[in-house]
Parts: structure tokens; sequence; C-alpha cells
């Protein structure tokens, strides 16, 4: 597994994702595996865990999504989660995702579901709750940027989950960016 992260907070969303790879019980890679990527029309953040190749199908999935609707990140999450709950193949896949963009942060998942944070902090993968505790304790710190949030909290659920480690990849959007 891994640990992935979304910290929303003022006019900036940010998705951090560990470097570890496992198999089984055993670590592949310590910082190589990049589970966090911008995708689409570089707006969007996507983050995985589960099974590399899954992870990597499903962005696949949703970038097609996002093209047949127009970059509507709620419609395109919407339509690959159904694809994923219904498609045999699909429904195989052994994955979980987060998605941002400048409006909106969701979870995917393979049974169909599609949920928005009240709060706009989501952590899945082994760490995910010790990552998501520790944002959400630090998201009132006055004078921590969401990037900021993110590193302490993965570096925390680095500390405690095996399966996450303290190499971080980071995408971050915001609603003043340009592309």
């Amino acid at each position: 597994m891994t640990t992935i992260l979304c910290v929303r907070k003022g006019n900036e969303v940010v998705i951090a994702g560990d470097g570890q790879a496992t198999l089984g019980e055993t670590v592949i890679f310590k910082s190589k595996s990049v589970k966090v990527r911008r995708i689409g029309n570089g707006k969007i953040i996507a983050g995985f865990a589960g099974a590399a190749a899954d992870g990597i199908t499903l962005i696949e999935r949703l970038e097609g999504k996002l093209e047949k609707y127009a970059y509507q990140l709620k419609r395109a999450a919407v339509e690959l989660a159904k694809d994923w709950r219904m498609d045999k193949y699909l429904r195989q896949l052994q994955a979980f995702m987060i998605v941002a963009d400048k409006d909106v942060s969701l979870v995917i998942s393979g049974t169909g579901e599609v949920m928005e944070p009240d709060d706009g902090i989501i952590g899945i993968g082994s760490g995910g709750n010790y990552a998501m505790a520790a944002a959400k304790a630090l998201s009132d710190v006055e004078g921590l940027s969401p990037e900021d949030i993110a590193r302490k909290a993965m570096n925390i659920a680095g500390d405690i989950d095996v399966y996450t480690n303290h190499n971080l990849i980071i995408e971050k959007v915001s609603k003043d960016e340009q592309h």
C-alpha cells in the first residue's frame, strides 16, 4: 500500500503521496514510485493507492472521461465510478483514487462511490487515516499552507505506517493558477 493525502485550504489544494512501493511485505522501491500526478489539462491532480498498474489504468480511464466531459471533474469522476462498478474487467482493479481541481476534491472507489469531504481533507492507503488525522489537527494552525500541512501530516504517517515513507511527491493547484 501507500499513503495519499489531499489538503484543501484557502485558494490551494495539494495532493501528496509517498514514494514507497511494496510487493507483499517487501519494500521494492523506497523513493521511485510516482503515485501523484497532474492529469487532463494540467489543472487536475490525481493520486492513487493500491496496485500500481491498477491505479495507472484508472488514471488513464479518468483522463478519457475528462476529455469526453469537457474537464468537468465531478461528472468525469461519477462516470468513471459507474464504469468501475459495472465493468467486469474494471471491477477487478484494486486501487482507490483522490482527484482534485481548483474547486473540488473527491475520493473515488471501486464500489461506485464518489465522495467529497466537508473539510477538504482526504487520506487513502495504508497510512491514510494517520495522515488525515494529522492534517485535520494541523489545518487550524495559523500560517501553515496546504503544502506545509500535507508535508507534516505525511511525515507523521511515515513515522507510524511501515508502508509509508518520507520521500514525497507533491502536486498543487491554485484558484489563481493560469495554464
